[in-house]
């Protein structure tokens, strides 16, 4: 692929494929490409490994073929100073003036190691060269239209993709979707700490109904309010490893109210916590050689993205509490911290947001799931407002759902793949979780 689509006879990249064939050739009728998401995430690997496969009718019917963006996995790779990056990963969330400044200086490092051992390609690898990077995989295919199936960040390729090439979609299935109509970086971390806030409310009710649960009789919240205050002022321990832990920390640990399935462990961990003991749980740290470059596509890519820039600290200070204040019981959300990564980087935000505009494409399939932590149901619902798709409520868990475990999902979807059947007005598919 051209490097820079404005220069199409310049520089060349490579974009790696792979592909599952359909289980029944005589019944083929094509190719589905498909990206897992991300930023970064590879749809080789995942198609390798069988992690995001299609559901049992669609896959019988089509070849499904993931590939790695610019930058990512078997694609020309976008590589960083390890070291760099490593740093970068683990600095703490900055909770004072100082600590923003060091922030902002390390993501202008890690940003021009990874310009200095890249190239060209650290500049372009917004989603709008993605775009093209599709159009010709579609050509190389050979099929004619394009049918889609995207993931997490992998949607807001299908979605940019469908404004840019409508005449060339033959399928689109978008599940766990990116809003890309976001102005502003308050309603990106405002709208995934709101997640977490229902996820783990629901987690608590559970526990204080729940005989089983640890935390059964002692109030779930106010418990996690008063660790949440032990942790600020430095007297908590991870029941795990012993470490002190501090409030991002915790809230890294009561991420598992995510997910259902985690509800008792977490509620034993909580105890522990409380009580200052431990919890056993088995580790395997796998043992490797320490690398000088590492790849790190996430930094570029999200960050050619999305417009989100803070250069004060105070203005980053007043968010967080104006987090606390609208998400009184968990404050904060891991991913509250993603944009942040881009104030100080110098990376130039070639894609900005903007509501979509797709004329002239058929009709389009949205999957969203109530409690996603990730991408949040109401980007989904604000995504099919924007483009009249149809949307295919789960009212279960987990981020994204499609060839999960949802029946009611797998074949409305693969109705719509095969047949090009568009799923009912306010279809709803129950939990299974």
């Amino acid at each position: 692929m051209p490097l820079d689509y404005e220069r199409p006879r310049g520089e060349k990249i490579e974009i790696a494929l792979a592909r599952r064939p359909a289980t029944n050739p005589e019944e083929r009728i094509g190719s589905i490409l498909m990206d897992p998401g991300g930023p970064g995430g590879s749809g080789v690997q995942d198609v390798i490994n069988g992690e995001y496969a299609l559901a049992e009718d669609a896959a019988e019917r089509f070849d499904l073929i993931g590939f790695d963006p610019r930058g990512v996995g078997g694609s020309t790779p976008i590589d960083c100073s390890a070291e760099l990056v490593a740093a970068f990963e683990t600095h703490p969330v900055p909770t004072t003036e100082a600590g923003f400044e060091e922030h902002l200086a390390l993501s202008e490092a890690t940003a021009e190691s990874c310009r200095e051992l890249t190239g060209p390609l650290f500049d372009h690898a917004d989603n709008l060269h993605v775009v093209e990077d599709i159009e010709r995989i579609r050509r190389a295919i050979g099929e004619g239209d394009l049918n889609y199936l995207g993931f997490s960040y992998g949607t807001l390729m299908g979605q940019q993709y469908a404004e840019a090439y409508p005449q060339h979609v033959r399928t689109m299935v978008l599940d766990g979707n990116q809003d890309h109509s976001q102005e502003t970086m308050w309603e990106f971390i405002s709208a995934d700490t709101a997640g977490f806030e229902r996820n783990f409310t629901e987690f608590a009710q559970w526990c204080d109904a729940t005989e089983d649960c640890a935390l059964h009789g002692a109030g779930t919240i106010a418990v996690y309010k008063d660790l949440q205050e032990r942790a600020r002022a430095g007297e908590l321990t991870d029941p795990q490893s012993g470490a002190p832990l501090d409030f991002f920390g915790l809230t890294r640990f009561a991420f598992a109210a995510n997910q259902p399935r985690a509800w008792t462990q977490l509620a034993a961990g909580l105890q522990a916590m409380r009580e200052g003991t431990s919890v056993s749980t088995e580790s395997h740290k796998a043992v490797t050689e320490a690398a000088a470059v590492r790849q790190f596509p996430e930094m570029a890519m999200f960050c050619q993205d999305w417009d989100f820039r803070i250069e004060e600290f105070d203005e980053w200070d007043a968010m967080m509490d104006r987090l606390a204040e609208e998400h009184p019981v968990t404050e904060w959300s891991p991913y509250a911290g993603l944009p942040l990564m881009c104030s100080g980087s110098g990376i130039e935000a070639t894609n900005p947001q903007a509501p979509l505009d797709i004329e002239g494409a058929p009709p389009i399939v949205l999957v969203g799931t109530v409690h996603d932590y990730a991408t949040v149901y109401p980007w989904s619902e604000s995504v099919a407002e924007q483009t009249g798709a149809a949307l295919v409520t789960y009212e279960g868990w987990g981020h994204t759902v499609y060839g999960l475990k949802s029946t009611c999902v797998d074949e409305a979807v693969d109705a719509y793949f095969i047949d090009r059947e568009v799923p009912a007005a306010g279809l709803s598919c129950p939990s299974v979780d």
